[in-house]
């Protein structure tokens, strides 16, 4: 499969990137991307949620009235769940959501990402370029001149970047990442994805 490469101006070179049929043009597995994003995900969460129960609650133990007899309902103490200012029944409780993923569904699941974008022809080429100083005024002019402009966009590059990244930082819906950290959720929470050329060579052999 092969793709047009874009200058920064936006405009064709007249060259073809390669892409790896193995990567972007596989049978896609919906459940694996699934999981993926599931995972990604759970990993993000604290898990330090916390309610307190009845035997948590500040207040007296004392039985408010006794069992039988006085023609109302049984209770116990102040601190019931029954009551306003009560314990929580079964509330939650810190814990980590963090869960195993295979290194082989994961990579499925990325390769199923890549081949969805390529097949919505969300995917574009661009020669590497960089910012000679941090301005988010240049890369705003980058993405009218890609035809990007407020979508979600990925910038997928071969490595660190600092002025692009200080240019981008303030653009909403904008992401940076680099070709060895792409994962399904950046991928599938983007609707525009720009991949440098040295990037791609990253990219064709994962």
């Amino acid at each position: 499969m092969e793709l047009a490469i874009y200058n920064i101006k936006g405009e064709d070179t007249g060259r073809k990137a390669q892409l790896n049929d193995s990567v972007f043009a596989i049978d896609a597995n919906e459940h694996a991307v699934y999981l993926d994003v599931k995972q990604y995900l759970a990993n993000q969460r604290q898990g330090t949620h916390k309610s307190k129960e009845r035997s948590e609650v500040s207040g007296s133990t004392r039985k408010l009235h006794k069992q039988k007899g006085g023609g109302g309902s049984r209770i116990g103490d102040i601190n019931s769940p029954l009551l306003v200012g009560g314990g929580r029944v079964f509330g939650p409780r810190p814990r980590d959501y963090r869960f195993k993923l295979n290194k082989k569904v994961k990579q499925l699941a990325r390769k199923s990402a890549l081949t969805y974008k390529v097949q919505d022809n969300q995917i574009k080429v661009v020669e590497d370029f960089t910012f000679e100083a941090p301005k988010t005024k240049d890369f705003v002019n980058f993405a009218k001149n890609l035809q990007v402009e407020g979508k979600k966009v990925l910038v997928v590059l071969a490595g660190q970047d600092k002025n692009l990244y200080l240019s981008l930082r303030n653009v909403p819906n904008a992401q940076i990442i680099t070709a060895s950290d792409v994962n399904t959720y950046a991928i599938m929470h983007s609707n525009a994805i720009l991949l440098t050329e040295s990037s791609l060579d990253v990219i064709n052999n994962l």
